[in-house]
Parts: C-alpha cells; structure tokens; sequence
C-alpha cells in the first residue's frame, strides 16, 4: 500500500497540539523527530520530552487530498503556515520486511546472542535468547544494555540468586537465568514492561518473576543489575543496599561515562567498593561490591 506523509517542524509548544491536529484529520500515524540535532539523554522520571525544535510527520493514505488536509491544518492552528507544511511521497514497498531486516542477531562477550525470532541462531549450541524489537526498552542495541549483556557474559552469575532492576524487556533477566542463575526475579515502574518481559519470558522457556516496584518483593540477593539511568541509581540507593546480601555484587548503567565519578562516590559514601568501569561510546557500566 502506498503512503504520503506531510511534516512541519515546529517549536516544543505546538508539537502537541500539531499532533492532535494531525490525528482529527484522519492521519494513520504521528511521530516526532528531532529537527536540530538536540539529543535527550535523561528525562526526569515521569516525562516525555520534546525537542526545542521538532519534526511532527502525519503518515496517510496515499489517495489523500493533501491540499484540503493542509487547509483544515490550518484553520485547527493558525499559527503554523501552510508554507511550513511538506508533503513527500513514500516508496511503495514492505515496510514490515524493511523494519525487520534492520535487525540482526548480535553477539555479546564469546557465547551470548540475542536473535530476532524470524532468524536462525547463528551459534546454535551458544546462549541464545529469543527476543523481539517491540515497546519495552531493551533489546541490546543501546549501549547500556549492550555493556550489561557483555557483563553478564564475562561474569556468569552460576548459582546465584538476581534482581534485574528496571528490567524493562527482561532480557537481562532472560541472559542472568540462560548463563545460570539459581533465581531470577525482574522489576518495573512501567506495565508495559512487566507485559512484555513475561511475553519474552515465555518465549524462551524462562521461569523468571515480573512484577511492578510497587508489588515487588525479595529477600537479600547475590547480584542486582540496574540499567536505568543516574538520577534514579542514586535515588534508588537505599532500596539496593536492602535488596542486596553482604557482598553481594551491584551493577549499575544507564548513565552517560562524564556521570561516572559523581555516582562512584556517592556509592562510596553508602558502603560500595568500587571493582570495574566499563565504557562504550559515551555511556558506562559501574561495578561495585557491597561491604561486608
């Protein structure tokens, strides 16, 4: 089926608004795109930014009128002009074939693969876990998830009892449990999350427990990993010093590698020594030991 897509790059104030206007005229889709280059690398908790200059895109059929489109877009907000409208032809082909050949499975570490259901494993007798591109955030292409991955590969937590902590897809829940975790437990503030995770649970044939931070309950484990981001890791403190046993291990990303310092001593300051940094482009994954 072919498409047309009309666009008009505004200030934050009239994204909203310009989306809503979008949807009352019959458009299929609304994204948002950054306009200038202005990344968002930690929203507060609870918020949906939107960049100072923003690319609103409406997705319709391609048998729209587009001039009586941009014509009731006006009239809804006069303050954008029609001027600012564009209008721009999609290729009529398989989007859905397009969206999955962007993913390939990828490889952490020497024997961990995360493989999109619609390929073959590549290492058929190596860790593989089976896990979809969807809602939840995490799949391993970011590199935070991608320094958890590896980690987890480097030290397989065999016999251990864990908490993934925002567990988000679950899939470092799902890397924990397949390199031989004796438990695996998984927490979320989003029910998006715990619906996916326990989706991608079953998929793989993994016995792990979601649950939302607001029912979530455990007795003191060996290992927590937490990739979140650095505002909430240092909120969060006092809730992983009870989660965690007496040397027990705490992994932490989610945060940009300039945030680092600030995080190491201020989980220095709550009884954590400090075993490993590791970097991956502008992100880092912190390693600490709970004191005894």
């Amino acid at each position: 089926m072919a498409w047309i897509q009309i666009n008009a790059t505004v200030e934050e104030a009239l994204a909203e608004p310009l989306s809503d206007a979008f949807m009352e005229v019959g458009a299929c889709s609304v994204t948002f795109e950054d306009a200038k280059d202005q990344p968002i690398f930690e929203p507060e908790l609870g918020t949906t930014p939107i960049w100072q200059h923003t690319r609103v895109v409406g997705l319709f059929d391609a048998e729209t009128d587009t001039q009586a489109i941009v014509s009731s877009l006006e009239n809804l907000l006069p303050g954008i002009a029609a001027t600012q409208y564009k209008v721009e032809a999609l290729e009529d082909k398989d989007w859905v074939r397009a969206w999955m050949d962007q993913f390939e499975p990828m490889r952490f570490g020497q024997r961990l693969w995360i493989v999109p259901s619609w390929h073959t494993p590549p290492e058929p007798d190596a860790v593989n876990l089976m896990l979809d591109p969807g809602m939840a955030f995490g799949t391993g292409t970011h590199p935070t998830t991608s320094l958890c991955l590896t980690w987890l590969d480097q030290h397989a937590p065999t016999g251990l009892n864990v908490i993934d902590y925002g567990c988000g897809s679950g899939v470092l829940a799902l890397a924990a449990q397949k390199l031989g975790a004796a438990d695996v437990r998984g927490t979320d503030i989003d029910p998006q999350a715990i619906i996916a995770s326990e989706q991608n649970a079953e998929r793989n044939q993994a016995d792990i427990d979601f649950k939302l931070v607001k029912d979530f309950q455990a007795a003191p484990v060996d290992l927590l990993v937490a990739n979140i981001l650095a505002g909430p890791l240092k909120e969060l403190a006092p809730e992983f010093i009870r989660l965690l046993k007496p040397e027990g291990t705490l992994v932490l990303s989610g945060l940009l590698t300039n945030q680092a310092p600030e995080l190491i001593a201020f989980y220095d300051q709550q009884g954590f020594a400090l075993l490993e940094q590791q970097d991956l482009d502008d992100w880092s994954l912190l390693c600490f030991q709970k004191n005894a």
